[in-house]
């Protein structure tokens, strides 16, 4: 399911199906090592339900935590701007 550019109200929405008379809750607010996360609970009229849904880099609301940052090289511009000058 895409979730590229949607609010969190419509994943709720589309992964619970809260009955609107019922509607949902956000019962717990939390950041981990990977990002922010939010815990909603949905009564459908069946029941109760409870999803987490995970804050993304981008901005994007997904019912799975991102990917960990992994270490990364990179040149610096000092470096190459002080070589470039040496020579």
């Amino acid at each position: 399911m895409a979730s590229v550019g949607r609010s969190l109200r419509n994943m709720v929405q589309d992964w619970l199906a809260p009955d609107p008379k019922r509607g949902f809750r956000v019962s717990h607010v939390g950041r981990s090592g990977h990002g922010r996360y939010v815990c909603v609970v949905a009564d459908n009229g069946a029941g109760s339900r409870a999803m987490f849904f995970f804050r993304h880099r981008d901005g994007s609301w997904c019912i799975f935590p991102p990917q960990p940052e992994r270490p990364a090289m990179q040149v610096a511009g000092s470096c190459v701007e002080h070589e470039s000058v040496n020579q």
